[in-house]
């Protein structure tokens, strides 16, 4: 299991893929002697020296070629896949190829330990031979894999199957719950693994096993909670099997609507199917206790499935379900075990966030009916590290419990990052304070910058305080000036001519006129659809595309010089008629789309407005 050993607890797989760091670990490169000849070795790469302590066999590709050759400057003989001579050797004379085979050949070798901890399980379980393993491959390390099997779980499935360790027998786990080494291997004891790779590696050279020291960077798992490395380790846990559900959570998958719908076929549909069994449990005191109570032979278990069944089962009053207040509750063997206990992990997090949709309604005990008339949600959004998170979650628990999705439509955000591309730090204070943006271009011109971001479609942002402006400029500010223009020209016309404006039932002939229409019409339609569909990152960008804008602005130069050279007689009517147009475009159909980009300025306006022409504004907000 992923164990964090800042927290003292397992963790789950789709935790452990959370938090991947490119870091530089040591890479080296041990020799193990041959016990029918102390002069040959079988090479090993490993990236976690620390492993070595609990070495018990060694594993090679059946139907791979592996060559024997001699060191022409150390006069020593070494054994590794054909190849991978490289990670030995940069050029052909620094050795000579004594003899080739195929790997099923060394099956069944015998080499000695490197370390004295564990030797004795040479004689008892014949550990310390070598294996054969297919999932080897060329393209790194020499093709003689190292096998700790309580610290990865292919060595541990290839150990079990050759018999060198049973599911019965004592772990070759050396390492506490805070990741140090246990008293088994004294040279080392109390060492945090990872400080006592060094200190491994001095000994291995000491002993002439060291061939090759280096280091590699590569991407390693860390805790999400912590921030430190995870180490991978044998440890006892409770699971949800969600293997065997696998096949119901696509098809449920299938049934849901995704923006964008590449992260639903691609990213989490392949996390689907290949989702491994949930460890849920873990060794921390605060969170919710797992409702499990065990005989010591763990072969009788209850779960009480409510507080009322809790106490029918034990005889006991239960007003708080925190571990200090159910620990001690015990319940009595039905078969004889004597008294069953509750096992002392509580649930992982993440288990409480998928089933959110349930315990906020405190279903199945109470509003039965208004949860199952509102469930699956309609809709929700999170970012895209959420599809092994909270997404995974809530598709996992419903489907175990109602084999039904549990969202209809979801929108995947992708990540915010500083505007050099690296993530945004508190530390590196490498992003503008959010509060200081909105203070200087206002919350709306922030929320349509991202909205017309590539965040709203799954993909990382670089955040750009420069981005923000420019929606000020572009299009907060024209829009406002068209309705200051508007406005302005209401009062001029009812200053000169001392009656109130009205707009006219007419229509206006003029082909410009019904353009404008027939634009507004056509983008309000646009806007519904898109939005209908969850597509916002479509909504912001005909607003701000230049062969639009003279549609968009009241005082665009074309129809105002037009309206000038008409006849004295015509101009009121005509500009009445131009207002009606301006009017229901600048005043009805923009402010339907920007009420919910940007809605203190547009509601502003909007009341305003209406309030100048003496309208109803109440429809123009159930627009969607």
């Amino acid at each position: 299991m992923p164990f964090s050993t800042a927290c003292s607890t397992p963790l789950s797989n789709f935790e452990a893929g959370q938090n991947y760091k490119d870091v530089i670990d040591p890479a080296v490169v041990v020799g193990f002697s041959l016990d029918d000849d102390s002069s040959v070795q079988l090479v090993a790469w490993t990236t976690t020296p620390w492993t070595l302590v609990s070495n018990l066999s060694l594993a090679v590709h059946p139907d791979m070629v592996y060559v024997t050759v001699e060191d022409k400057k150390k006069k020593k003989k070494y054994i590794l896949m054909e190849e991978r001579i490289c990670e030995l050797y940069k050029k052909e004379d620094d050795y000579e190829v004594l003899d080739r085979f195929e790997g099923k050949v060394l099956e069944g070798k015998t080499y000695q330990p490197l370390f004295p901890y564990f030797a004795e399980l040479k004689s008892k379980i014949g550990a310390f031979r070598v294996l054969l393993a297919t999932y080897i491959t060329s393209d790194q390390g020499t093709g003689v894999v190292h096998q700790a099997p309580y610290f990865g779980e292919a060595d541990f499935e290839t150990c079990l199957k050759n018999g060198i360790i049973t599911r019965d027998m004592k772990l070759v786990c050396p390492v506490d719950e805070c990741g140090c080494f246990t008293s088994d291997v004294p040279d080392f004891s109390g060492q945090y693994v990872k400080d006592a790779d060094k200190n491994i590696c001095l000994y291995l050279k000491s002993q002439g096993n060291l061939i090759k020291s280096s280091e590699v960077k590569h991407s390693y798992p860390y805790c999400w909670r912590s921030d430190t490395p995870l180490l991978y380790m044998a440890v006892p846990s409770w699971f949800i099997r969600v293997e065997e559900i696998v096949p119901k959570l696509l098809v449920n998958n299938e049934k849901t609507l995704w923006v964008p719908s590449f992260v639903k076929d691609k990213r989490f549909g392949n996390w689907l199917k290949d989702a491994r069994d949930w460890a849920v449990s873990r060794n921390r005191f605060w969170g919710t206790p797992i409702n499990l109570w065990v005989s010591d032979d763990l072969e009788e278990i209850v779960a009480p499935a409510s507080i009322a069944e809790l106490e029918k089962l034990s005889g006991q009053k239960v007003t708080d379900l925190h571990r200090e207040n159910i620990d001690h509750i015990t319940i009595p063997s039905v078969t004889g075990r004597g008294t069953l206990h509750r096992v002392t992990e509580v649930f992982d997090c993440w288990f409480e966030s998928g089933s959110m949709p349930y315990a906020q309604q405190h279903y199945p005990f109470e509003n039965k009916k208004k949860f199952e008339e509102n469930f699956p949600a309609d809709f929700i959004a999170e970012g895209i590290d959420q599809t092994r998170g909270w997404f995974y979650t809530l598709m996992v628990i419903s489907t175990a419990l109602f084999d039904r999705p549990p969202y209809k439509n979801l929108i995947c955000n992708g990540l915010v990052l500083a505007s050099d591309g690296s993530k945004m730090s508190k530390r590196k204070k490498n992003y503008p304070d959010p509060l200081d943006v909105v203070e200087k271009y206002g919350a709306d011109a922030l929320r349509v910058y991202l909205i017309n971001s590539p965040v709203v479609r799954g993909e990382n942002l670089r955040f750009r305080e420069e981005g923000v402006r420019d929606v000020l400029k572009d299009v907060l500010l024209p829009w406002y000036n068209a309705y200051r223009f508007f406005v302005q020209n209401v009062k001029l016309y009812e200053l000169t001519n001392g009656k109130k404006f009205v707009l006219l039932e007419e229509k206006s002939d003029n082909v410009m006129d019904k353009w404008i229409l027939s634009f507004s019409n056509s983008l309000l339609n646009f806007v519904r659809n898109e939005m209908s569909a969850y597509r916002l990152y479509a909504v912001v960008s005909p607003l701000t595309n230049q062969k639009y804008t003279p549609a968009m602005m009241v005082h665009c130069g074309p129809e105002k010089h037009r309206v000038l050279l008409l006849a004295d007689g015509n101009v009121l009517t005509y500009t009445r008629l131009l207002y009606e147009v301006r009017a229901i475009f600048s005043l009805w159909t923009k402010p339907k789309i920007l009420l919910s980009l940007e809605p203190s300025p547009t509601s502003s306006i909007i009341s305003s407005s209406y309030n100048l022409l003496d309208l109803d504004s109440k429809d123009v907000y159930v627009f969607f």
